[in-house]
């Protein structure tokens, strides 16, 4: 891998996600020589992909390359590969492009989209959990407006402008409120010879209410606002199979879409060299103690959504959103420092910060400690506070800029198919 030899202790990070950015940010100080490897060469800012989908940002504008965040390391190096083993006997990764020794090595591989093994919903569905799954949905949305606009037959148009979103948290529900604005805002002013009130959007949900992780009274209000913008909620639902035109419900409802948006759930993204017993199987994510050590290992550490930490506060793990991955990245840097010096390592405690979400223009809900609140100041604050998360300066204005102009405009200006979108048979 071409990594030069040093007298410094050598620490492999793997994933350039929130967990392993925020570590390698803090690292800078310690005599280490940090090499962090990622399939891609730039970080994205997750909790915004919905606005790619959906034609409000361009990808450009949440994500940054990493060799620019983390210019300020002295002895960093990237490597843009991905890890097919860990030999831990031997302390080696075995990547794409070759091995390398480490010394220390961090797990930041995040999640994947999990499909509990259903291969047809799989290969027809469409997944959002990166920038190219972002662009491709945005992608078939705009070619299936094009197609239904050309489309005599009513019951194929119908089934192009039925949109329907598997899964009612954040990224669901978020989903299915910019689908919402583009209806009743933007497609009928490019689409004046489609009938867009055809378009239906339809939200999925197995469990009982919208947005679980969040309090009852946020819940039942993020549904009410769905339903005001026109959005079909459906919760104790199932769906069951997807063959690309018809959709299956558990109770043998079907109904014919040609958009079916998979956000039901994710699953650890392991690497092979593991035991079994350090894998939560439900889960599929690492077992770690306080100190974000992978069960059996002193010097092999997991974080992020990748790692189940049971506390006393969380005893299921802690909730894989940014938050508790930025911490656990942070608190990692500060127990090597110690580790360095001799010292004992401190066990990590989550400072849960609440959580937003939005649904739509001037609507968001957020649970934030002991306040419960809906509405336009819920939606300010989600704004500020996903501005002040991105990554990099000129992200932070290419955003806001972005958001000023839809708001003025009732627009969403990034509406280009510039790679189109083509199923694989």
């Amino acid at each position: 891998m071409n990594i030069p030899d040093t007298s410094a202790k050598r620490i492999v990070i793997i994933g350039g996600g929130f967990g392993g950015i925020s570590l390698a940010k803090k690292l800078g100080r310690l005599a280490l020589q940090v090499v962090l490897i990622d399939r891609h060469n730039y970080h994205t800012f997750q909790p915004l992909l919905y606005q790619v989908s959906t034609s409000g940002l361009e990808p450009d504008s949440i994500a940054y390359p990493i060799r620019k965040v983390l210019k300020r390391l002295d002895n960093f190096h990237f490597r843009l590969t991905s890890v097919e083993h860990i030999d831990t006997a031997k302390q080696e990764i075995h990547s794409a492009i070759g091995k390398l020794t480490y010394d220390y090595l961090v797990i930041a591989t995040g999640t994947k989209t999990n499909f509990f093994g259903n291969t047809r919903i799989e290969t027809n569905a469409m997944p959002m959990k990166t920038v190219p799954q972002a662009l491709n949905i945005r992608s078939l949305m705009l070619q299936n407006f094009e197609r239904a606009d050309d489309c005599e037959r009513e019951e194929d148009r119908k089934a192009l402008l039925r949109f329907c979103i598997v899964g009612a948290g954040p990224t669901g529900v978020e989903l299915a409120g910019a689908f919402a604005e583009l209806k009743r805002h933007v497609f009928p002013k490019d689409y004046r010879h489609l009938n867009v009130s055809e378009m239906e959007i339809h939200l999925f949900e197995g469990g009982e209410r919208v947005l679980s992780p969040m309090s009852e009274r946020s819940s039942k209000k993020a549904s009410l606002f769905l339903e005001n913008l026109g959005v079909k909620v459906h919760v104790h639902t199932i769906v069951q199979d997807y063959d690309g035109d018809v959709l299956q419900l558990k109770d043998g409802t079907t109904m014919r879409t040609k958009n079916l948006i998979w956000a039901a759930g994710v699953t650890g993204a392991t690497i092979d060299g593991f035991e079994t017993a350090q894998l939560m199987d439900r889960l599929n994510r690492y077992k770690v103690n306080g100190f974000s050590q992978i069960e059996g290992f002193e010097n092999i550490f997991a974080i992020g959504d990748v790692a189940y930490m049971e506390t006393a506060e969380y005893p299921k793990g802690h909730p894989q959103v940014a938050q508790p991955a930025i911490q656990q990245g942070e608190h990692l840097a500060k127990n090597l420092n110690l580790l360095l010096q001799g010292k004992n390592m401190k066990p990590f405690s989550y400072f849960d910060k609440g959580t937003l979400a939005t649904i739509g223009r001037n609507r968001a809900v957020a649970d934030l400690g002991k306040l419960k609140f809906g509405g336009f100041f819920a939606w300010f604050i989600w704004i500020f506070v996903h501005l002040a998360a991105l990554v990099g300066f000129r992200n932070k204005v290419v955003v806001l800029f972005n958001w000023a102009y839809n708001y003025i405009n009732y627009d969403k200006a990034a509406r280009l198919i510039v790679r189109p979108f083509t199923r694989k048979v």
